[in-house]
């Protein structure tokens, strides 16, 4: 027997031993680069900065680079924990998974859940975005500004953005290679018309040609000068959520080459590409627009929703419909590859018997997760009809709201690659940073940052300043998630009762 093929069999028998197993999925369907690429795709850079970038301006000011800095650390050690589980036990349910095995049955549960709900709340604000865009798009193509009003027109909104949803789950339903193919594509374009834009801008401000020219300062990389903790929480979590989506890399391990290795550098390769983006592009923006409240600038109220939408025209002139554009390819290359995540850990859910045995189906076609593809799509399209038809500030307070959800999950995962590990930790310099060292500190930040966000999230000034009965709604949509879970499982633990007493997946490494 060949020691490749001896290492394959024990790698196997391994995985029996704990209750892990294959669910269908098209090995070797992705590569190192593919993985990158719809690991940027995911997080969508031109879509992220457009949405969040004014909201953490208006809680840090200039400080956004620091905050942005700080947002990235948590994530780089977290990445570093991540890369550590998949090489362990690559598994499509990831966070459900690891979870599961490091501490039981319910907390691997609530960890999926985690997953599942941010993307799904995710999956509903891409889609409205790529709907703005695409109404803003039509109006700078005709030359027609009232075709960009289109987009308030709720009836017609919530319409076209189900066209998009059913598109995105459409072409994620035919698996991991036409998913790769789109990405290519729309990836490399948003990143070309970014670029455009941070060029564009710096050469205003050398011109004299800026709105408000403002030097960059050495304070501005000085997270301490923030004024208070909160502010500086605040800004924390919003440069969490840019981050978030560079685990999709790991979600995909059961259809990537060389699956112990390659979904871990693909994570970690990730995050560096887009710290790299986001410091330019925020540097460039405050350059050229400052932080006034006022016209143009970053902390006015009116400029929040989508700071390019306000910044592409003084900016790149007559080419500010490829703006346009990079964000609509951006918001919809997001919503195609975000359908990755929560399709996968609901078909590992259903697969490892924690949901009911349809999620676990495979499509015989396209050896992608058919039922829960089209689940994540369903719950997607019905979140954004309710949240658009009850709020009109739904978009911000469940961005914000996302950040609670990103470090719940995050956070949980981190503690499991520490917990799983712990026999291993002191073994040698390796072991002690990567297995316990980085996923302590990082899962200890977003869960401190998740409590914290929490707890000043309850007032009702926090986020839009909408409140229900006198708590934020920002609270309401967090935390109304997370208990929604603990029903869900309640329910599950009923009905599916295997898995949650630990007959399934069993503990310890």
């Amino acid at each position: 027997m060949s020691t490749e093929h001896a290492t394959a069999k024990a790698a196997a028998h391994s995985k029996q031993d704990h209750g892990l197993s294959e669910k269908g999925l098209k090995a070797g369907s992705v590569g190192l680069i593919g993985a990158v690429v719809i690991g940027v795709s995911c997080i969508a850079p031109a879509y992220t900065l457009t949405a969040a970038l004014g909201p953490t301006v208006s809680e840090v000011g200039v400080h956004l680079p620091a905050i942005f800095l700080v947002g990235f650390l948590p994530m780089l050690l977290v990445a570093f924990g991540y890369r550590e589980l998949n090489n362990a036990m690559p598994d499509a349910g990831t966070s459900f998974t690891w979870a599961s095995r490091a501490f039981g049955p319910w907390i691997g549960w609530m960890g999926g859940w985690g997953l599942i709900a941010a993307t799904i709340i995710v999956l509903s604000n891409l889609a409205a975005v790529a709907v703005d865009f695409f109404y803003l798009m039509l109006a700078q193509l005709f030359g027609n500004p009232e075709l960009a009003d289109l987009t308030t027109n709720l009836p017609l909104n919530i319409a076209t953005t189900l066209v998009f949803i059913a598109l995105a789950c459409w072409i994620s339903y035919r698996g991991m290679e036409t998913t790769k193919t789109v990405q290519y594509v729309l990836v490399a374009f948003q990143l070309l018309v970014l670029g455009w834009f941070a060029v564009a801008a710096f050469s205003h401000v050398a011109n004299g040609t800026a709105f408000d020219a403002t030097a960059i300062a050495p304070d501005w990389f000085n997270p301490f000068a923030v004024e208070s903790f909160s502010a500086f929480a605040a800004g924390v979590s919003l440069s969490i959520f840019i981050y978030w989506g560079w685990d999709v890399t790991l979600t995909m391990n059961e259809e990537t080459r060389n699956p112990e290795k390659t979904p871990g550098r693909a994570a970690t390769v990730t995050v560096l590409v887009i710290v790299i983006i986001y410091m330019t592009v925020a540097l460039s923006t405050l350059a050229f627009a400052g932080v006034g409240t006022e016209g143009l600038g970053t902390g006015n109220p009116e400029n929040q929703g989508s700071i390019f939408a306000v910044l592409a025209g003084p900016v790149m002139g007559p080419f500010a419909i490829l703006m346009s554009l990079a964000i609509l390819s951006s918001s919809a290359a997001s919503l195609q590859s975000t359908f990755v995540s929560p399709a996968r850990t609901l078909l590992s859910m259903g697969h490892y018997k924690a949901l009911p045995h349809k999620f676990g189906k495979i499509s015989p076609s396209y050896k992608s997760p058919s039922y829960a593809t089209i689940a994540s799509a369903v719950a997607a399209a019905v979140f954004y009809v309710v949240t658009r038809t009850l709020s009109e500030n739904a978009l911000w307070d469940t961005i914000t709201a996302l950040g609670m959800m990103i470090c719940f999950y995050y956070g949980i995962t981190a503690l499991a690659c520490v917990w799983f590990f712990r026999a291993q930790a002191f073994s040698g310099a390796h072991s002690f940073f990567f297995k316990f060292l980085a996923p302590l500190l990082g899962g200890v930040i977003l869960l401190v940052m998740f409590f914290k966000t929490a707890y000043d999230s309850m007032d009702p000034e926090y986020g839009s300043g909408s409140s229900v009965g006198g708590l934020g709604l920002v609270f309401i949509l967090g935390m109304g998630v997370i208990l929604l879970g603990a029903v869900l499982m309640l329910v599950m633990a009923k009905l599916r009762p295997e898995f949650f007493k630990g007959q399934v997946l069993t503990r310890g490494n």
